[in-house]
């Protein structure tokens, strides 16, 4: 059926020999399942218990479907007629051609000029029922500014069609139309014409200077008890609706009860579900009910496979997600940032095999490195002499030999402190105790040919190096900082460390020389950055195949 088509020959098709009083028929949208929310569109709700009270039959709605307002549209038809005077509250969102306008109902979507009628109201046909009682007939529209396109030849706003000879037409806000129609249409013999303008509601129309069209409040006859409301059946739909939590389910519940106790819910749930495009994949995901040390996991198996978490943290956040979303992607799954049992299984499988792949690799590299090193140490510190040692260190500050090459060349500046000349090894001992470029380079200006010559420009460029390198050092240093690694995952990494014999002294959580000087072994071997400090993507990879994780649980 299309709304939009109610005429005045359905009028009358429609009406009985009921004697109807006053009617009035309110129409309140303030969330719609595509077009979002409007602020206040349903507050003119408010306004059928005052008008009750003057003695309307009134026809109310509250975010209304197609079905729910033909329904409630139906009921208005048949008493209208016989009615002495109309009101038709009308607040939400509207659409035009620019002839001609149309109230939408809460399920619009994707309007177009040759299909709005089926699930919007037609202005036109509601101005030809308000234009049988002239002078007795009041159009209250409450709507936002907005003209955004909705589709060729159609846009959001208002366009109010020619007004019938004695209607009066009063558009405003939301929530100025509310607060007009709640307080002063309450009000029994009022003159309303004044209270337009201080309500901010533009006139068009039928306005004369006064207006008194609300009635005298009817005399209150006591009522009969009214008997207890069966509720079952609406709770026992709403139990089903709420058990299969979907769009269909909230729909036919408020199809079959449009004013029942849940309809509120139902309309806010609508909502919630159609905005957000992959609720059932989060909710097959929170099935599984995830403790942190399996999202945690989780995390690391991504962080294995180069899927960035920003983070070992069990919180599943937006870094999380974009990486999951990645790792579908790239095996073939829908993209939701949701996971199934399935796919964690898999990709705990995939990265396993990445961990052996890794650690394969780093072993391959090492045996390379080590024999590369041994090639190099033979023929430069091998020899003892101080070039040769020298050379060796410079190449390989943390290789295999670096302990014994510092070893000898400490021997050999002792024996060249005992053998050089008291001025000669007292400058010497200075230079070294500053132990700065500015130092040595006193040094050598005073002794250019003393017996620690190369001793201080191989320090020299030893500290030139360290200072170019300070920058990224500190970052690496705060990188690692930041990981709050406890004694426990120290020990660990130590133990790691020492189990590929990297040396990295003793096994008591402590990071101290040589054990930065076997993270730099591993960096090296890896293919990683060698800074000497660890950071996220490195412990994962170094702990690939550890039993604890990094947290010490």
């Amino acid at each position: 059926m299309r709304l939009g088509l109610i005429s005045l020959c359905s009028v009358m098709a429609l009406s009985s020999a009921v004697q109807a009083g006053d009617v009035a028929l309110i129409l309140g949208t303030d969330s719609y399942e595509v077009l979002g929310r409007l602020d206040r569109g349903a507050a003119v709700l408010s306004a059928q218990e005052g008008l009750s009270g003057l003695g309307f039959d009134v026809a109310a709605l509250r975010n209304g479907r197609a079905d729910t307002s033909a329904t409630v549209l139906r009921d208005f038809v048949r008493q209208v007629e016989q009615a002495e005077r109309r009101l038709v509250i009308l607040s939400g969102r509207f659409a035009t051609d620019g002839s001609q306008s149309w109230y939408l109902t809460s399920e619009t979507k994707d309007p177009d000029v040759l299909t709005i009628g089926r699930t919007s109201v037609d202005l036109a046909s509601i101005m030809r029922i308000l234009g049988d009682a002239p002078g007795q007939s009041l159009l209250l529209i409450g709507t936002d500014s907005g003209a955004d396109v909705l589709g060729p030849w159609l846009r959001s706003g208002l366009v109010l069609p020619e007004i019938a000879q004695g209607v009066t037409v009063a558009v405003g806000s939301p929530r100025d139309v509310a607060a007009f129609a709640d307080e002063v249409l309450s009000q029994p013999q009022i003159d309303i014409m004044p209270y337009f303008a201080e309500y901010g509601l533009a006139v068009s129309g039928y306005a004369p200077k006064s207006l008194v069209l609300m009635p005298q409040r009817p005399s209150v006859v006591p009522a009969p008890a009214a008997p207890p409301v069966d509720t079952s059946e609406d709770d026992a739909l709403w139990q089903g609706a709420s058990a299969l939590d979907t769009v269909e389910a909230y729909r036919n519940y408020i199809s079959r009860f449009p004013n029942g106790l849940h309809a509120a819910k139902a309309e806010q749930l609508i909502a919630d579900i159609l905005a957000e495009p992959n609720r059932p994949d989060r909710m097959i995901e929170d099935a599984l009910s995830l403790s942190r040390d399996q999202r945690r996991e989780i995390q690391r198996h991504l962080t294995i496979l180069d899927y960035n978490t920003r983070g070992i943290d069990g919180i599943f956040g937006s870094g999380t997600r974009s990486a999951i979303l990645n790792w579908q992607q790239q095996n073939g799954y829908s993209q939701t940032s949701y996971l199934t049992a399935e796919q964690i299984t898999r990709l705990e499988a995939q990265a396993a095999r990445r961990a052996a792949e890794l650690e394969a690799e780093a072993e391959r590299r090492r045996r390379e490195v080590a024999q590369i090193d041994r090639a190099y140490w033979e023929e430069t510190g091998a020899k003892g002499d101080e070039p040769g040692l020298r050379t060796y260190i410079e190449r390989y500050p943390d290789g295999i030999f670096a302990e014994l090459a510092t070893e000898r060349l400490a021997k050999i500046e002792d024996a060249k402190r005992e053998a050089a000349q008291a001025e000669d090894r007292s400058a010497w001992d200075n230079a070294r105790s500053g132990d700065t470029v500015a130092s040595y380079q006193d040094y050598l200006s005073l002794y250019p040919e003393g017996d620690f010559v190369s001793d201080a420009q191989a320090r020299i460029a030893t500290l030139i190096a360290e200072q170019e390198d300070a920058p990224e050092l500190a970052a690496a240093e705060a990188q690692e900082e930041a990981l709050g690694l406890n004694t426990i995952s120290r020990r660990l990494i130590e133990s790691r460390l020492s189990q590929m014999e990297l040396e990295p002294g003793e096994v008591d959580g402590v990071f101290d020389d040589a054990t930065r000087r076997a993270i730099r072994r591993y960096q090296e071997s890896s293919g990683i950055p060698v800074t000497g400090y660890l950071d996220e993507a490195t412990v994962v990879r170094l702990l690939a195949d550890a039993v604890n994780d990094i947290s010490g649980r």
